[in-house]
């Protein structure tokens, strides 16, 4: 789990001081020491009031808000955004309150407020899709590269422990990420080497306040229940070894399966995957289907293997596994995509395509959408029609105006508009285990 060595560009080499070698001690983090950490975990922009800052969540709970304290100690060009679940009554009021204990320390930060959660079945996911989704857009529109979270020591082994209690593969029991690569945004956590109440003691000895979260004290939630049952430090201590040890195995893995892909698997610009005429092992295939159906996280592991074993077409995540001219393919599942989206610059649908739009195009009226069925077989350039009608298409008005994959426009002034195959996570890396699950309701980290 130990990253490069590295420096902050644009600022000046600073001492090595290394953060305590036991994840799990009480002892107060010196800006030191962290910002020695951030540089290990570079390259970073200059800090400079003229390119983009770098993007830190805070929920306002002692593990954010220490993370800010600590990273204004590093650079002034920050961006806090802190996001309002609206779950809790006082939810608003504590949001206002992080907002202006941020200003405090002189870290400028946006309020993101969701609107459209109703607590109910599912709560905890349904926030946590929200709130990255909504950080996700605000660093967007900020132009951050970077987005600083929270997580620390204890988060990773409660992370691990419930990974192994839900039979997660073996990547998953690597825990969490130093830094996960996204399309739009690299997530980097620089605190996972730190336990929570260390945190908590760096914010008392600088006379700071938190906010804590009710909800994390529900023995309702699952995460809750992982966290009240570590107390013994030897157990967590375990957990910890076990995560580095999994973690230089699934680099390890990461590598073969690379160069697997490389000889036996083409990942077309489509959004398919060729995979020759054999089905990868189960491990490969499920990084696949993650890659092509736009996911974060890998089907169940089990359900991969049934797949490969029974040899047959079939569907999974919501990826079709289909044979063509003797040749395996993986192409996503029509009734699985995204609702239409406006055709705007930068958007993404499907969470795997992005819209190239010059300025100079009109896209008035236009959606993005899937091309569906009804395509003709002239237009298909060969391909077969399930194959094309997941393809990432132009909308007005309920017509098809453009298929650019297909090198098919009803429009010349649409020609300059195409899509770039983007997901979520690549099908070799690991970025899959970046978003962590959380507690239920807001989860003041």
């Amino acid at each position: 789990m130990a990253q490069r060595p590295g420096r902050v560009d644009g600022g000046e080499k600073q001492p090595f001081v290394p953060l305590p070698d036991d994840p799990f001690s009480e002892a107060p983090v010196s800006p030191a020491a962290f910002i020695a950490r951030m540089q290990q975990l570079g390259p970073w922009l200059p800090d400079d009031p003229a390119l983009p800052p770098v993007g830190l969540a805070v929920s306002g709970g002692g593990d954010s808000l220490c993370l800010a304290w600590l990273a204004r100690h590093w650079r002034k060009n920050l961006l806090a955004f802190v996001v309002d679940h609206g779950l809790r009554a006082e939810s608003a009021q504590e949001a206002r309150l992080t907002v202006q204990r941020l200003a405090a320390m002189g870290v400028s930060a946006r309020l993101l407020a969701l609107t459209t959660l109703i607590k109910g079945p599912g709560m905890a996911e349904r926030a946590r899709q929200a709130r990255y989704a909504v950080l996700a857009e605000a660093c967007r529109e900020a132009g951050c590269l970077d987005l600083l979270l929270g997580h620390q020591a204890d988060d990773q082994v409660e992370t691990i422990l419930m990974r192994q209690g839900s039979g997660s593969g073996p990547d998953g029991l690597a825990g969490m990420g130093w830094i996960t690569a996204l399309p739009d945004v690299r997530i980097v956590r620089p605190l996972l080497g730190v336990s929570r109440q260390a945190l908590r003691t760096t914010l008392r000895h600088a006379g700071l306040a938190w906010v804590d979260d009710p909800s994390n004290q529900d023995v309702r939630a699952e995460r809750v229940r992982v966290r009240q049952s570590l107390q013994a430090q030897d157990t967590r201590q375990a957990l910890w070894q076990a995560g580095v040890l999994a973690g230089d195995a699934r680099m390890q893995r990461e590598a073969v399966r690379a160069a697997s892909y490389a000889r036996h698997v083409a990942l077309r610009p489509e959004g398919w995957a060729c995979l020759g005429v054999a089905l990868p092992e189960p491990e490969n295939l499920s990084g696949l289907i993650r890659c092509v159906g736009g996911h974060i996280y890998p089907p169940s592991p089990a359900a991969v293997a049934r797949l490969r074993t029974a040899g047959q077409e079939a569907t999974l995540a919501g990826v079709q596994v289909v044979r063509w001219k003797e040749s395996w393919f993986l192409v996503r599942e029509v009734a699985a995509q995204a609702a239409p989206v406006p055709a705007e610059p930068g958007a993404r649908w499907d969470n795997r395509f992005e819209l190239f739009l010059p300025p100079s195009v009109c896209a008035e009226g236009l959606q993005i959408g899937p091309a569906g069925t009804g395509l003709e077989r002239r237009i298909r350039g060969g391909w077969p029609a399930r194959f094309c009608a997941t393809l990432p298409t132009l909308w007005r008005e309920g017509q098809r105006v453009a298929v650019p994959h297909l090198g098919w426009w009803a429009d010349d002034a649409l020609k300059q508009i195409h899509f770039l195959f983007q997901p979520s996570v690549s099908a070799t890396g690991s970025g899959v285990y970046g978003w962590p699950e959380t507690t239920a309701g807001t989860h003041h980290t």
